[in-house]
């Protein structure tokens, strides 16, 4: 019987929601019991019966025989809320004709509105103003002398009704009628359900009135609508028009009920996620819920769902073990397998981890170190394989194979696993001994030792070395190199340096131990000498020649075997191009290191190159200290093609090993994306850092960037390898201001969709003409010479910070230019004897160029010598080599504005500064000094100094000075 009633109740609450027409009456005569006591001459109020019989008030006139007017005012109406109300008037009429008389078959209706009940017999006057004319009302049927007729009954608007009243008054002219009722009323849309939203009674001050409605309860507006309540216009005529303009929706556990009016809880068993006009439904899988209006289903004890889970998939369980695991043991590298686990939990994430732990014959066991490496990972394995290595001889192992899924790590059990013993064999190589010093110079050692002696049938495969500067602190890293043979030579070595070295060998059976630590010194700065000779008379006093020239400095270098590949032992190391390789992936394979990707962890994008995206991220290689590198990525979609070119940097790359050469840390190629990792430089290229710090450096530091670029092109010349793309957007300068020359696959492969100009030569191929040598432009001859040609393009980069080779120059003005014999000018600020050296640098003659030992030895010179960098001028130029000078800053007297000025001469940075300093027109400008630019903001010295000297030239020149082209 509840539930009947309460259905009941809900049926008639839904009846009320129907939108039919309203109006709250403001006055109705038919009701009245008692005299209406309008005032009213010569109208005489009167009783009578309207056609149900009923007895109503009326007031009646008939003065056909008078031409004035008579008036009848209502009593004062309030309007309560209303500003348009409508009157409805009965009334009836005797026709003319009938009375034989002239009268008029109309009459006036007005109003005057009013704050309070105030009127008087006298006020206000009887007159049209102020009284407010609402108009002149005919009837419709006329009555006939002594006979019964039809009533007439008019319906009349009035708006913008602004009091909190009214009067209404009727006038009659010469007219027989009478008044049978009048009814003033106000029409509003009545409250109203719809949509899941309640809307309140609304009086309507306009064509459409908007109105604020609210949710019904345990309805909710959708995720996105917060701001904008649901809303509804009600019309002039109390009708609700349309539908909200924004819908409720019933909150999660709860459901549309028979109409959208209510919402009913979910039942037990039952849940809703989330808001919406979707139904309830049945909860899933291991869960259930046993309260109504539920927006979940918790899981059955023993089951989960994961935080990624949707609410409505199903509750699981971990997974059961993995089955069958097996091991195959390779001396110190073991490969397990394993079987899909019989219950997988209900779940498709399933994934696996290896747990290893060492024993000793006596103490209990403890986790593996760092030393055991795994391939492809230790966790998130997908696959039911994986080769575990490093393992020490002689040693038992456990290893644990657990089982995982996404709901693991939610259960308060250990995960279901499976475990292995496994015993290593003891055949590994002894400790390597003797080990002992070749040769040394001031950045390199050349070592060797004994072999050791191996008692079983495996071979010695390969030498490991690791090595360490010898200042007393136990924490210093150790830097880890291989061999192939009993011999090795380091490079990039501090001066005058004693190292800590130790090497153990390889077998089959794996690593043997590392041989006892012992120390070399590294030669003092004066161990080296490049002593050019011009003639040898024979081979011999060749190689006596290239010893002298390399420091007594011995370096290993490979050889070719059979199958084309070089081996370790000879006195120079020479570069070998890996496109001579039948496969270059071998050449990745001989000169690259492969790099576990989950070493590797990407931080940030910081560029792109013309293979992929340039990242930053960090190198976490086991042993070894956390590092930043820099990331090369291939884009997918490649080809084979796109990817041996991409990799060949690396083969070039991994060949080389100097402090003023980009580092090569290794390659990945097993996984996507394929990444080359080299070393990070904070500052990044030369160009762009040089273009940041204009000014900033002084003399000695830009010497000291051109002799670490000389020395890394020095010994790229000294192994048979030409860059073909030297420039200082190709130059990386670290966080110690140390420049290191990059960039190795475009020396080979030039594309259009490089930033920098190139020109298609004759012979084809793209050149990028501002940094090449005119043979190279021409013939396509590229030597050790055409990059001498390249760096003095870079010594004029470095000195003007930056500036553009040729400045706006064609790229045929540049060759033309080239062609005949006209040089770069010296920029601001460099000293005579350092663009003395890139005019030697652009001799035409490539035989007249210096070599890059010779270059190093120039810039030592004037680094011991610093007198000799003082900016000085020759009074003449050489006539073979006259200045291309386009771009001398015009003079302060030739520009028309101080912005103008400051543009010319590269310092429009300060412009605003100048400004608002009311430095304001070039007169004043001409009379600043040191003290005026510090307040202006210029506290560069190099900026104050380029400045001064353009005021300077003012003052000494008052004329441009002649051009030379």
């Amino acid at each position: 019987m509840e539930e009947f009633l309460g259905n009941l109740g809900a049926f008639l609450e839904d009846l009320l929601t129907v939108a039919v027409c309203v109006s709250d009456v403001l006055m109705n005569t038919k009701l009245a019991t008692s005299d209406l006591r309008w005032t009213s001459y010569p109208w005489e109020e009167a009783s009578s019966r309207d056609d149900q019989q009923n007895t109503v008030r009326t007031y009646e006139i008939c003065t056909i025989t008078s031409t004035s007017s008579y008036w009848l005012r209502t009593r004062w109406i309030p309007l309560k809320a209303a500003t348009t109300v409508y009157v409805e008037i009965w009334f009836s009429m005797m026709e003319c004709s009938s009375l034989r008389q002239p009268c008029k078959e109309t009459f006036n209706l007005y109003y005057y509105p009013s704050e309070a009940d105030d009127a008087t017999l006298t006020s206000p006057a009887w007159m049209e103003n102020p009284y407010i004319k609402v108009a002149t009302v005919a009837a419709d049927h006329l009555m006939l002398r002594d006979a019964r007729g039809r009533p007439n009954v008019k319906v009349l608007r009035l708006e913008g009704l602004r009091k909190a009243g009214l009067y209404l008054a009727f006038q009659s002219q010469s007219a027989c009628m009478a008044l049978l009722s009048v009814r003033v009323f106000y029409r509003k849309c009545p409250p109203l359900r719809r949509a899941f939203a309640s809307f309140p009674e609304t009086v309507p001050h306009s064509l459409v009135e908007q109105a604020q409605g609210v949710c019904v309860e345990n309805a909710v507006t959708p995720p996105g609508e917060q701001s904008q309540p649901p809303s509804m216009l009600c019309g002039e005529d109390g009708e609700w028009v349309g539908q909200p303009t924004s819908s409720c929706a019933c909150r999660p556990g709860y459901e549309a009920g028979e109409t959208d009016v209510r919402c009913r809880a979910c039942p037990s068993g039952h849940f809703k996620a989330e808001s919406g006009p979707v139904g309830c439904s049945s909860c899933p899988a291991n869960s259930n819920t046993r309260i109504p209006g539920s927006a979940y289903c918790p899981c059955h004890s023993g089951f989960y769902r994961a935080d990624s889970d949707p609410p409505h998939s199903a509750c699981t369980q971990p997974p059961s073990a993995p089955r069958s695991p097996v091991s195959q043991l390779n001396d110190t590298m073991v490969t397990l397998e394993w079987s899909e686990p019989l219950d997988r939990g209900g779940r498709h994430d399933l994934t696996y981890r290896v747990l290893c732990s060492t024993c000793g014959p006596v103490t209990s066991c403890f986790p593996c170190g760092d030393s055991v490496l795994y391939r492809p990972a230790q966790n998130g394995l997908t696959q039911r394989r994986v080769v575990v290595w490093g393992l020490r001889p002689q040693t038992k192992y456990i290893f644990t194979i657990q089982s995982l899924n996404g709901v693991s790590a939610l259960s308060h059990s250990e995960p279901a696993s499976s475990k292995l013993n496994i015993t290593t064999s003891r055949d590994v190589p002894p400790p390597v001994s003797g080990l002992r010093r070749v040769e040394a110079s001031e950045s390199s050692l050349s070592l060797e030792w004994s072999v050791p002696v191996v008692h079983n049938q495996y071979k010695i495969l390969d030498y490991e070395l690791r090595y360490s500067p010898e200042d007393g602190e136990e924490s210093v890293e150790w830097q880890y190199v291989f061999s192939r043979s009993s011999s090795l030579v380091l490079n990039g070595l501090q001066r005058a340096t004693r190292y800590r070295v130790q090497v153990r060998a390889r077998s089959q059976a794996g690593y043997g131990s590392f041989g006892a630590e012992t120390g070399f010194n590294t030669l003092p700065d004066d161990s080296l000498l490049c002593v050019c000779f011009l003639v040898s008379a024979s081979l011999g006093i060749l190689v006596l020649a290239v010893a002298a020239i390399v420091g007594v400095r011995k370096r290993s270098a490979h050889i070719h075997d059979k199958s084309g590949h070089y081996q370790m032992g000879q006195t120079m190391k020479v570069y070998i191009d890996p496109f001579t390789y039948e496969d270059p992936n071998e050449a990745v394979r001989e000169f690259a290191k492969e790099i576990d990707a989950s070493f590797v962890k990407i931080e940030e994008v910081i560029g792109a190159g013309e293979f992929g995206e340039v990242c930053r991220g960090r190198l976490r290689i086991p042993g070894r200290k956390e590092n930043y590198v820099a990331i090369k990525t291939l884009k997918g979609g490649y080809t084979e093609k796109q990817r041996r070119d991409f990799l060949s940097e690396a083969s070039i790359m991994g060949q080389f090993q100097h402090p003023n050469i980009i580092h090569l840390e290794g390659v990945i190629t097993t996984s996507c994306p394929v990444m080359i990792l080299t070393e990070f430089m904070e500052n990044g290229a030369l160009d762009s850092f040089l273009r940041m710090n204009d000014g900033q450096f002084t003399t000695i530091q830009l010497v000291g960037m051109l002799r670490g670029i000389a020395a890394g092109m020095k010994y790229l010349s000294e192994m048979s390898y030409v860059h073909r793309d030297l420039a200082a957007r190709n130059i990386l300068v670290n966080s110690n201001l140390v420049c290191k020359v990059s960039d190795f696959g475009l020396s080979r492969f030039l594309t259009e969709n490089s930033s920098d100009p190139t020109y298609t030569s004759s012979l084809g191929g793209k050149i990028p003409i501002r940094w090449t040598a005119p043979e190279a432009i021409a013939y396509r001859k590229f030597t050790s010479a055409s990059d001498t040609w390249s760096y003095g393009i870079v010594m004029w980069e470095v000195m003007s910070y930056g500036e553009r080779p040729y400045w706006d120059m064609s790229n045929q003005d540049v060759i033309n230019a080239i062609e005949q014999d006209y040089r770069l000018p010296p920029p601001p600020e460099c000293p005579a004897s350092l663009h003395a050296l890139m005019l030697d640098c652009w001799q035409k003659e490539r035989a007249n160029r210096p070599r890059f030992c010779d270059v190093v030895a120039s810039l030592d010179r004037l680094i011991r010598n610093p007198t000799s960098l003082k900016v000085t001028h020759p009074e003449a130029q050489s006539l073979s080599h006259p200045l291309l000078d386009q771009r001398v800053p015009p003079p302060l007297s030739a520009c028309g504005s101080v912005s103008e000025w400051l543009r010319a001469i590269k310092m429009e940075r300060y412009e605003q500064s100048f400004l608002q300093a009311g430095f304001t027109n070039l007169d004043i400008v001409s009379q600043l000094n040191t003290e005026d630019l510090l307040r202006v903001g210029v506290t560069l010295a190099g900026h104050q100094k380029k400045i001064l000297s353009s005021i300077q030239t003012l003052r000494i020149h008052k004329a441009p000075p002649t051009m030379l082209y």
